[in-house]
């Protein structure tokens, strides 16, 4: 009798300590700092790894959904990968839907709890790139095309979305006097096409644009500087 309850407290303990030690593995492994990137409505989901490194023996699992549903949906293509983001672009189509992602992380048998998402609006949380810039020399004037970034999809004809088809974009042309160093502002506007004048012969300059996004209060960073001399 004596031997059972001995057997059986072994059991016991043996169990509980199972427990135990799984589940601070299981926190361990838990992915961290699961958030959204979204650039131009290319919404990429990524994460860290948890507190404990096991190589590259990790794998990971993401789900989505909208805010609201109860279901989660696996993400086919970030289902059991050991990359550290998952493209959730053709996933959070409807720019104006909350979404939530999450990650599950794997080792040696032992699965992590769901890592979720802050709420996100790619709408309102995308950020934009800078301007394409074109410049054409015209004597001793500038003509300056812009054009925004386009989205990562199209539209039923098959033509390229611009970031103009969801947001009011204002247009901000800079230009650098390379003789004087000095910068000027010689545009802000909707326009596409800016034509900047009075410029100096033989002289040097630079120009630069940026978006800027009233609703939201944002900017873009600048695009890069292309120079021209004027003859």
């Amino acid at each position: 009798m004596k031997s059972k309850r001995c057997f059986l407290g072994f059991l016991i303990n043996f169990l509980l300590t199972g427990v135990v030690e799984t589940q601070p593995a299981q926190e361990s492994l838990k992915p961290q700092r699961v958030h959204f990137q979204s650039r131009n409505f290319h919404n990429i989901l990524h994460w860290q790894p948890g507190k404990v490194l096991t190589g590259n023996r990790n794998i990971y699992f993401v789900q989505y959904k909208i805010y609201g549903q109860r279901q989660w949906t696996n993400k086919e293509d970030c289902w059991g990968i050991q990359e550290l983001f998952c493209d959730l672009t053709n996933e959070t189509l409807d720019i104006q839907e909350p979404y939530y992602g999450r990650v599950r992380a794997a080792a040696a048998e032992i699965h992590s709890t769901w890592s979720m998402t802050p709420r996100f609006i790619p709408w309102l949380e995308t950020k934009i790139d800078p301007p394409v810039l074109n410049i054409t020399q015209v004597g001793r004037y500038l003509l300056v095309s812009l054009r925004a970034p386009n989205l990562p999809y199209r539209d039923q004809k098959g033509r390229n979305l611009s970031m103009e088809n969801y947001y009011e974009l204002v247009y901000r042309v800079f230009i650098i006097n390379n003789s004087l160093e000095k910068e000027q502002k010689v545009y802000e506007g909707a326009h596409r096409v800016v034509e900047i004048e009075a410029l100096t012969p033989r002289s040097s300059y630079c120009i630069m644009a940026e978006i800027y996004q009233p609703m939201l209060d944002r900017r873009s960073q600048r695009s890069e500087e292309r120079c021209v001399e004027i003859l």
